[in-house]
Order: structure tokens, then sequence, then C-alpha cells
């Protein structure tokens, strides 16, 4: 049995109010796990479960981990473990998939130590989820839903997601290792209504600055800046050749900025409070 990991990562935001869910397996040194990982402004929760507990549909999008259900037509949640009490069901809206594949060319590449997947860039999300007695209640809200799956995170990334009137933006930079040397890859996607605007190594991306929680994209005439303005991050559970054993930090709803212009053109420019941001780069 090989180190690795798999999952999907739901979020559903509707005015200040937004939930992240991680469902997850793991396999590390001939052991097996699963897990659901649960994040909010209020707080982070985490189930563990057997080996054998996350089932994946080839074919068509039915995820089940222990009692909880994932489907392109909505989740339903229910734990009950002492200190954990989880139950609800949110139901989606038609998913807005990007046209092929996020990782491009790379998705060919062998031993790459993590792959990415958009399943949803914006969907309708209505429901309410209940955790220890909190209510998570979604009325016309907005979802976007993506997956990981390799050995390890990136020892050095950020990214960032966030779902606003009119569109969807996500970014991912990080340090990927190709044997013995390493590179900056670059995956992003901002959906302006219809129109797609793909930020990606493949296509000649560049970083030109990572800093301070402001990463800056840079694509031929086309630049990307996504900035961190005040975090919220809570610890979550992050694979290391297939352990979660590493520590990263979320702010599942916080305050960020976003800037495509391209050939001299402001395409967007927002300041939001719902994006979503991880940054694990030393400053």
């Amino acid at each position: 049995m090989k180190d690795d990991f798999g999952g999907y990562y739901f979020k559903a935001q509707s005015g200040e109010k937004a939930l992240a869910v991680i469902a997850a397996y793991h396999r590390s040194k001939g052991k097996e796990s699963c897990s659901v990982q649960l994040i909010s402004d209020d707080g982070v929760w985490s189930a563990s479960y057997p080996a054998g507990a996350y089932h994946k549909t080839r074919k068509g999008f039915r995820l089940r981990l222990g009692d909880n259900k994932f489907t392109e037509r909505g989740m339903e949640l229910n734990i009950d473990r002492e200190g954990l009490k989880v139950s609800g069901r949110l139901r989606f809206g038609s998913f807005t998939p990007i046209r092929y594949d996020i990782m491009g060319p790379f998705c060919a590449v062998p031993f790459m130590e993590c792959r990415h997947t958009v399943v949803s860039m914006k969907h309708r999300v209505d429901g309410c989820i209940t955790i220890n007695g909190e209510r998570y209640e979604f009325r016309n809200g907005v979802g976007y839903i993506e997956g990981d799956r390799g050995r390890s995170f990136p020892k050095v990334y950020s990214w960032t997601q966030c779902c606003f009137e009119g569109g969807s933006v996500m970014l991912s930079v990080a340090d990927i290792p190709i044997g013995p040397v390493s590179f900056t890859g670059i995956i992003g996607v901002v959906m302006l209504g219809e129109t797609e605007h793909r930020i990606a190594t493949y296509l000649g991306a560049r970083p030109v600055g990572i800093k301070g929680g402001k990463i800056t994209v840079r694509q031929g005439k086309t630049t990307l800046t996504a900035q961190l303005i005040e975090k919220h991050a809570r610890p979550l559970a992050a694979p290391v050749l297939g352990s979660m054993e590493r520590t990263i930090h979320e702010s599942a709803s916080c305050r960020a900025r976003y800037k495509l212009v391209r050939d001299g053109e402001v395409l967007l420019d927002i300041k939001s409070g719902n994006a979503s941001f991880e940054y694990e780069y030393p400053d």
C-alpha cells in the first residue's frame, strides 16, 4: 500500500456565514484512515473514520464517508461523537465546471507531490447544518468544490478562493518538487459571468511577488493579485506522505482583495469578506 491521500473540499457561504467541509482518506506506512474536517469562523472540528469508510464513484460525483454523503445534488452530514454532533443537509444547484483539467498537461506528469481538481467554481447552496447546536443556514447561498490527491501538501504554498456577485476566483501558488529540482507552480481561474480567465504555469504564468500575504502572478499581458487583508486562521490537519501530521492554517471567511488586469484594462477589482485563504509562506 503506497503512502497517499485524496479528498474533496466543499465550501458554502451565505452573507457573512461560511462553512467548509473536507472529506478525505489517508494512507501511510501500511495504515489507512479517513476523516471529515469542518471549519468556520467559530472553530474547527474533526471526526476520524476507519479504513474503507471512504467510497467515491468513478463515474459522476458521488462520495460517501461513514454516514456522510456528497453528490452533485448536495451533501448530508451525520456525525455523532463525544464532543461533536453534526447533522443537516445542503442542496446544490447546477455546478459551474472549468473548461478542462486545472492541471493542464501536468495531469500526465508522474510522481507529482499533489494534484488538484476543480469540481465547481460556483453553484447555489440552500439548507442548514448544525454543529454542536450552532446552526449554519444557507438561503440562496453559493458554494465551491475542489479536490486534491497525492502524497503530501507542498512544503510552501498559498491557496485562496472567493465567490462574489457575478463570478468566482481560485488561485494556488506552490513550490513544486520534480526530482532534485523544484519550481513555483501556479494554477488559477477567474470566472466572470460566462468567461473563464485561466492563469497557469503551463500557459506561461510566473510569480511576480509573494510576500506578506500578497500574491501577484503574471501571464503575458495579464496580472492577477490576491491579497490577504484580515485573516481568521484556524488550524487544519494536512498530509505528509499520506499521514495527517502537518498543521496548516486556513481562514474560511476573511477579508481579501482580488485584482485582475489584462492589457491595461481592469477586469476585476474587489474586496470581499467572504474569502478563504491559506498562506503557508514564510515572511
